[in-house]
C-alpha cells in the first residue's frame, strides 16, 4: 500500500477500544484522540543518506505518522490540540548511548519546529534526560541559564522533588523537570535491546525521570517499570510518544554497539506506551531471529514488565488487539 492510499483508508476507517493518557479538560473536548490502541510505524530508507539524516523526509514522516494516528488530514492541527501556549513542554530523550544510539537531535529538532509552529515559544521547551553529561554525550548543547530560550538539562541540574512518590512496588524521588516545571511531556524514546529488561522503549525511559533506577531492574524490570508508568504524574502529562527508529539495536543494549545496530529507518508512533513497546519487542525479536540470535525468553531477558502493564490495564500488550499500521 502506498503512503497516499494508507492515509485516506486510515481517514475512513477506525476501530477499537481506547488506552489513552488522561488530557486536561481544555484539551479532552478538542482533540480528535486515536481510537484504539493505534501505532503507526512509519519508514523510509530515503531518510538517510552519506552527509546523514533529511530534515525534510523526518518532518513528512512525522506529518504523515501523526496523520495516520488520529486519522485526519490536517496534522499541522494536532499539535495545536495537543499543547497550548502556556503549556511548557518537556521532550523525555534516552541519551545513555551516545550520538549513534540515543534520540537523535535531527528528529528532536523537527518536533521543536512543530511546537513552535503551534505558537509555544522557545523559552516553554524544555530537552531534558537524567543527566548533564549524557545529553552532551549525544550531541546536545546545556543551556539551563537563559530562561528566555530553549532550555536543555539534565536531573543533576534540575534536581528532584523532596517528595517520595509511591505507586505498587516502587518508591522515588522524581526530577521537578517532570513534577514542576513541565505540564507537557513528548516521550522520545530510542528502539533498542536491554541487557538485563530485555527492550527499554516508551516505559522505561521514564527511568531516567527517577533518582534510583539501578534499583528496579531485578526480575527483568518487573513489575517496577510498569508500577512506574502507571504512575497518574506520568500518564496525565506524556501527551505523545514518538520513538526514534531511525537507528536501532537487537543486542547488547543499552550501550550502543554498531554490530548489533540496524538502519530501521522510521518511527514508532501513539498515545499507549504498552502498545508501543509491544510492538518495538516484536520488531527487536523479528531482527534477532534474521540474525540468528535466540529470542529473549531463551537468554532469560523476556520483556515480562509489557505484559504485567497490560493486565493492569495501563495499555494493551496483546499485539493481536493493537491498531498496528504500516507506512513505507
Amino acid at each position: 500500500m502506498n503512503r497516499r492510499d494508507f492515509l485516506h483508508r486510515s481517514i475512513l476507517i477506525g476501530a477499537g477500544f481506547s488506552f489513552l493518557p488522561a488530557l486536561p479538560l481544555n484539551l479532552r473536548k478538542l482533540t480528535a484522540a486515536p481510537t484504539g490502541s493505534r501505532i503507526i510505524e512509519i519508514t523510509d530508507p530515503a531518510v538517510r543518506d552519506k552527509s546523514g539524516f533529511n530534515h525534510d523526509i523526518i518532518e513528512n514522516m512525522l506529518d504523515e505518522g501523526l496523520a495516520a494516528l488520529y486519522q485526519t488530514d490536517e496534522p499541522e492541527k494536532i499539535w495545536n490540540q495537543l499543547f497550548s501556549e502556556k503549556d511548557v513542554v518537556g521532550i523525555k530523550v534516552n541519551c545513555l548511548s551516545g550520538s549513534h544510539g540515543s534520540s537523535h537531535m535531527e528528529l528532536v529538532e523537527v518536533i521543536i519546529e512543530k511546537l513552535k509552529k503551534s505558537g509555544i515559544p522557545s523559552s516553554n521547551i524544555i530537552i531534558w534526560d537524567r543527566l548533564n553529561k549524557d545529553l552532551e554525550s549525544a550531541g546536545y548543547r546545556i543551556n539551563w541559564k537563559n530562561r528566555n530560550k530553549l532550555q536543555c538539562f539534565g536531573n543533576d541540574i534540575a534536581e528532584y522533588d523532596n517528595r517520595l512518590y509511591l505507586n505498587g512496588s516502587v518508591g522515588s524521588l522524581i526530577s521537578r523537570t517532570l513534577t514542576q516545571t513541565c505540564s507537557a511531556i513528548i516521550n522520545v524514546p530510542v528502539l533498542k535491546d536491554h541487557g538485563i529488561v530485555g527492550i527499554t522503549l516508551s516505559m522505561k525511559n521514564f527511568f531516567g525521570a527517577i533518582h534510583n533506577p539501578n534499583k528496579y531492574h531485578g526480575k527483568n524490570g518487573n513489575p517496577y517499570i510498569a508500577d512506574l508508568y502507571q504512575m497518574n504524574l506520568i500518564r496525565q502529562k506524556t501527551r505523545l510518544t514518538i520513538c526514534d527508529a531511525l537507528d536501532a539495536q537487537y543486542e547488547g543494549g543499552p550501550p550502543f554497539k554498531p554490530q548489533w545496530t540496524w538502519p530501521f529507518n522510521g518511527l514508532l508512533i501513539g498515545v499507549d506506551g504498552v502498545a508501543l513497546d509491544r510492538v518495538g519487542w516484536h520488531i527487536i525479536e523479528s531482527k534477532r531471529k534474521e540474525m540468528g540470535f535466540p529470542d529473549l525468553a531463551t537468554v532469560g531477558r523476556k520483556p515480562e514488565y509489557i505484559l504485567t502493564a497490560g493486565s493492569m490495564g495501563i495499555g494493551q500488550s496483546d499485539l493481536n488487539k493493537i491498531d498496528w499500521q504500516k507506512i513505507n
